[in-house]
C-alpha cells in the first residue's frame, strides 16, 4: 500500500518547488478565466441551455487538454481534488499539497476577479445544485464525476505502464471533463474541482451549495487516487526520494 509522503519544512524554498507553484498557477488561472468566461459568453449571448451546456463543455475540453499539456513541470494538476488524489497514492508530499491547494485557489480567484472587471460587472455564475437536485444527490454526483476524472489520470498520465496512451493523457483528460460536464452539468453543475467552484463563489459573492463542491470533488479524487494506486498499479510505484518522510 502507497505511503504518504510529508516532506519538509524547506521544500517550499526548493527552486524545483517554485516553478512549480509558478506553473500551477498560471495553468489554473488559465484553465477557470476560460472555463468561467465561457459560462459568462453563454449567458451574455442568452444562448439556449443545450447550446450553452455545449459551449461551456466545449471551452473546458479544449482548455484542459492545453493547460495540463503546458503544466508539465508541476503535473499540471489545475485542481485540489487531482492534488489529493495524487497524494494518497504518493506521488506528491503533503507539503507540496498545500501549497498548490493555496496556488490554485489564488488563481482561480485572480481569473475571476479579472473577468468581473473585463466584462464590466456581468455576474460570474457560480456551481449550484439544479432545482429538485438535494444535497446528498450533488455530492454523489461530484464524486462519480471526479471519480471518473482522476481515474483517468492515474491511468493514462500517471500509471508507467500505460503503453500506447503515453502522451495523449491530456486530451483523454479534457476529453472526460468535457463529457461528464454534458452528463452532469443540469443536475450538480459538474464542478469536479474546489477551486473552479471557488473563484466564482467569492468574487459574486454567492456561497450556495458551495460546500457540496468541496466534499464531492475531494472525496471522489481521493478515493479514485487510492484505489487505482493501490488495486492496479501496486508494485509499479517510484517512490519518493528517502529524504521525504512518510507514514
Amino acid at each position: 500500500m502507497a505511503k504518504i509522503a510529508l516532506g519538509t519544512s524547506q521544500e517550499a524554498a526548493q527552486p524545483d518547488c517554485i516553478r512549480a507553484l509558478v506553473v500551477e498557477f498560471i495553468t489554473t488561472f488559465l484553465f477557470v478565466f476560460a472555463g468561467v468566461g465561457s459560462a459568462i459568453t453563454a449567458d451574455k449571448l442568452e444562448a439556449g441551455a443545450l447550446v450553452g451546456l455545449l459551449a461551456v463543455a466545449v471551452a473546458h475540453t479544449l482548455v484542459v487538454a492545453a493547460t495540463v499539456s503546458a503544466g508539465h513541470i508541476s503535473g499540471g494538476h489545475l485542481n485540489p481534488a487531482v492534488t489529493l488524489g495524487l497524494l494518497v497514492g504518493g506521488h506528491i508530499t503533503v507539503v507540496r499539497s498545500i501549497l498548490y491547494w493555496i496556488i490554485q485557489l489564488l488563481a482561480s480567484t485572480g481569473a475571476c476577479f479579472l473577468l468581473h472587471y473585463l466584462t464590466g460587472g456581468l455576474a460570474t455564475p457560480i456551481h449550484s445544485l439544479a432545482s429538485g437536485v438535494g444535497y446528498l444527490q450533488g455530492i454523489i454526483w461530484e464524486i462519480i464525476l471526479t471519480f471518473s476524472l482522476m481515474f483517468t489520470v492515474y491511468a493514462t498520465m500517471v500509471d508507467p505502464k500505460r503503453g500506447a496512451l503515453d502522451g495523449l493523457g491530456p486530451i483523454y483528460v479534457a476529453f472526460v471533463v468535457g463529457a461528464n460536464i454534458l452528463v452532469g452539468g443540469p443536475f450538480s453543475g459538474a464542478s469536479m474541482n474546489p477551486a473552479r467552484s471557488f473563484g466564482p463563489a467569492l468574487v459574486s459573492g454567492n456561497w450556495t451549495d458551495h460546500w457540496v463542491y468541496w466534499v464531492g470533488p475531494l472525496i471522489g479524487g481521493g478515493l479514485s487516487g487510492f484505489i487505482y494506486q493501490n488495486f492496479f498499479m501496486f508494485g509499479t510505484h517510484v517512490r519518493i526520494p528517502n529524504h521525504e518522510e512518510a507514514f
